[in-house]
């Protein structure tokens, strides 16, 4: 996998042109295989961030907001198009800026891409509606964009969340300022690119690179924006929805999770199994949704063990390059996070609990590279930082439970509440769960559903609030306005 990058990554995009920052500072990307300088990227900073809102709002008083919906969706399909057809150029660049395995990479593309497609074709297909009313009256609504939307999106999944998010921002007639993360850049660039090739006329995206206090602040609290949305941690989404709410603007924050997959007795386990492994695996277990905790029912709680420890002993963790079943972590610290959650547990047994299996790290892993092998570990107390904290890594966290209502109290007795899965072969059992859980979504005998672009998406608690994905998210990036005539 070469390291050439086919563009210039020290620029922004701003007005349909690609520029250095206003500040003229740069941030260095390392690729996380072997810790070395990847790239240098544009440091955008506050002034940048105001032209490129000023840019948004040139174009949709102009050009792209001359353009009916139809016009929009042709413009996005031509995005899905092109995307498709770089998707192996994503998918290495991908592979480089975070870590992931090249199939993950591909993965991602192809998922950005069905994204692009989705809210494509549902551009011109979202309608207001007649209100009954009083006689001589004609009352309707309409949906329009909110004007200017800002996207901040992280590191772990940037075609993925600039699809669903940018994508259907588009679709509903926004212009958009794109605050990429500091660590992994390179496909929303690439993106940029993208957008222009297919047509997309200038200001309607600008990507502004840099960092969060700097870029990501001022783009929260910018007074030209309608509308922020935000995919990262607590602790940031807590200061952009108090940013916004200066500006009384509605925010959607997708803030992570700490979810559980639910097994019961009669379970599947042939089918279970390998998607309990690939929930906590994927990306290194760099994902709000992993399925990060294991509740099992007592009766069969040391068979599942065996059966999930049998496979994460076989998992192999290695670069990019060598699309293995693991990638590295994205930066030194990290590591050092996921490593602090397992020291309790690495000499096998404690009070605490005990570690199950762990898979390897092969021997042609760069020592410079941030890599974590997957663990099980089994008997983790409910309340145990492991049990309840987001590791943002490949640790599987099991825990036995008596019956329904326990495997209910563990598994929402958490702060998070973003995706639940459920194992079992009882339909009304899993109908009472998917009732009773606390979780923005539910997945009963299977987890993800294949990114399921068309399934809303978003979290209750502290996973934030309202919906990515599906109609939903065009319905979030617009306003509702009401109008009555009169006409007797």
């Amino acid at each position: 996998m070469p390291d050439a990058i086919p563009f210039e990554t020290r620029h922004v995009l701003i007005d349909g042109h690609w520029r250095a920052g206003a500040g003229g500072q740069t941030l260095t990307l390392h690729n996380p295989s072997d810790g070395s300088a990847l790239a240098e990227i544009a440091r955008g900073d506050a002034a940048d961030i105001d032209a490129a809102v000023a840019a948004a709002q040139a174009a949709l008083d102009g050009p792209w907001g001359a353009l009916t919906a139809a016009e929009r969706g042709r413009i996005l399909l031509k995005m899905s198009a092109l995307t498709l057809e770089r998707a192996d150029e994503l998918a290495r660049l991908e592979a480089l800026d975070v870590g992931k395995p090249l199939k993950q990479g591909r993965a991602d593309a192809v998922a950005m891409a069905r994204y692009l497609e989705f809210y494509g074709g549902a551009a011109d297909k979202v309608m207001g509606e007649t209100i009954p009313f009083a006689a001589g009256y004609t009352a309707l609504t309409l949906r329009e964009p909110h004007g200017v939307t800002g996207h901040i999106v992280p590191w772990n999944y940037p075609m993925q969340i600039i699809g669903r998010s940018v994508g259907a921002a588009l679709a509903m007639g926004n212009a958009c300022v794109l605050k990429p993360a500091e660590e992994a850049c390179l496909t929303a660039l690439a993106f940029g690119r993208i957008a222009l090739d297919a047509g997309l006329p200038a200001g309607a995206l600008n990507i502004v690179p840099g960092l969060g206090e700097e870029a990501g602040a001022a783009l929260s609290a910018h007074r030209g924006v309608a509308h922020l949305s935000f995919t990262g941690s607590v602790a940031v989404g807590r200061l952009i929805q108090a940013a916004a709410a200066r500006n009384t603007i509605p925010v959607t924050l997708e803030l992570g999770g700490k979810s559980p997959q639910i097994v019961f007795a009669d379970a599947n386990l042939d089918e279970a199994v390998p998607v309990i492994i690939n929930a906590i695996v994927q990306n290194a277990g760099q994902t709000c949704s992993a399925g990060s905790r294991l509740l099992v029912e007592t009766s069969v709680y040391e068979r599942v063990l065996a059966a999930v420890g049998e496979r994460v002993a076989a998992l192999r963790v290695g670069p990019a390059a060598m699309d293995l079943d693991v990638g590295p972590l994205i930066r030194a610290n990290q590591l050092d996070r996921v490593n602090a959650f397992l020291a309790p547990y690495q000499a096998g047994h404690s009070a605490a609990g005990r570690l199950v299996a762990h898979g390897s790290i092969v021997d042609a892993a760069p020592s410079g590279g941030f890599y974590a092998k997957p663990s099980l570990i089994a008997d983790v107390a409910p309340d145990a930082p492991l049990a309840c904290d987001e590791v943002f890594g490949p640790v599987l966290a099991a825990m036995p439970f008596r019956d329904e209502a326990d495997a209910v109290r563990l598994a929402n007795g958490t702060e998070y509440g973003l995706v639940a899965g459920v194992w079992s072969e009882n339909g009304g059992r899993g109908l009472r769960m998917a009732r009773a859980l606390r979780s923005g979504q539910v997945f009963v005998n299977n987890y993800g559903a294949g990114g399921g672009v068309e399934l809303p998406f978003g979290g209750v608690k502290s996973s934030g609030y309202g919906r990515e994905k599906g109609f939903e998210a065009l319905y979030g990036f617009s306003v509702m306005k009401t109008v009555v005539l009169r006409h007797t």
